[in-house]
């Protein structure tokens, strides 16, 4: 009875991701100036069923590809909604403004990228739609997890900050929690649009996130980007990108995270700040 019962439930996960891997290949998707973000692993390691976030991040000595030029970027608005539904969880996220200043000039713009004349850049940021769907047992000491998604094709060509092309993106991860302290780590591909008209490119992309809870706080580490192995043939706007986070997260239900940034890519930022706050239930 129990090994039919199991058997019915593979078959219904089975079904439900064929399903939402169909309707995430038909839909556009888009691209980004910042690395794909995280699995949202809170809802699977905690057992939660809704997860909400905002923030804001300055990052300094960004390089924006297209536009030729290194600053300062401000992210205003970071959204993330998602919510679970027994092994699926579905997540909607993105970055309403984004604001660039321009202070150095390391190439000539791509065609058609305007230069201010105050050399400040505003546009949207990337939004994204993906669906994780955890592949293994509620009982089992490691939490494994397939995702993938679609960016949608929000930005415009003009700034220079991104391209307005599409993306489909897909990876797989695992979680383990022993006492106080977990381990996420994920990886997998992207298939990145080019501006201009050009063929698509395959990226590796990756993310590492060490933390531990004691109390109220929180502790983490991270590492997350991404691989272009096309060496003298990668696109521009389409470069590798890393980056390490060190942060620290207060409470749990409600909550407010800071963490600071340092980038060991070329094209993300030598600094920043992140600023979040949370809900988790």
């Amino acid at each position: 009875m129990e090994r039919r019962k199991d058997s019915v439930m593979r078959r219904n996960v089975s079904r439900e991701v064929g399903l939402l891997l169909a309707i995430a290949v038909a839909s556009p998707a888009a691209a980004q100036l910042r690395p794909l973000e995280p699995i949202p692993w809170d809802l699977f390691r905690q057992n939660d069923v809704i997860a909400a976030d905002v923030g804001e991040s300055r990052l300094f000595g960004q390089r924006a590809s297209l536009a030729g030029t290194s600053g300062v970027l401000t992210e205003l608005a970071n959204l993330s909604l998602t919510w679970r539904t027994g092994r699926v969880a579905l997540q909607a996220a993105g970055t309403a403004e984004r604001v660039f200043h321009d202070q150095s000039r390391f190439a000539d713009a791509y065609a058609g990228v305007v230069t201010p004349g105050d050399g400040r850049r505003h546009d949207a940021g990337d939004y994204r739609i993906s669906t994780s769907v955890r592949l293994t047992p509620d009982d089992s000491p490691l939490t494994g997890v397939f995702r993938f998604g679609t960016r949608l094709p929000t930005t415009t060509d003009p700034p220079g900050l991104d391209r307005n092309a599409t993306d489909f993106f897909a990876t797989f991860g695992a979680s383990r929690q022993r006492e106080r302290l977990f381990v996420d780590a994920e990886g997998g591909v992207s298939i990145d649009g080019s501006r201009g008209g050009f063929r698509p490119q395959e990226l590796f992309v990756y993310a590492l996130h060490v933390g531990a809870t004691s109390g109220h706080w929180s502790p983490t580490v991270s590492a997350l980007g991404q691989i272009n192995n096309h060496g003298q043939n990668a696109l521009r706007g389409l470069e590798s990108l890393g980056e390490a986070r060190l942060g620290i997260r207060y409470s749990r239900t409600i909550w407010l995270e800071l963490e600071g940034v340092r980038g060991y890519a070329k094209f993300s930022p030598t600094s920043g700040i992140l600023i979040t706050a949370g809900y988790l239930r």
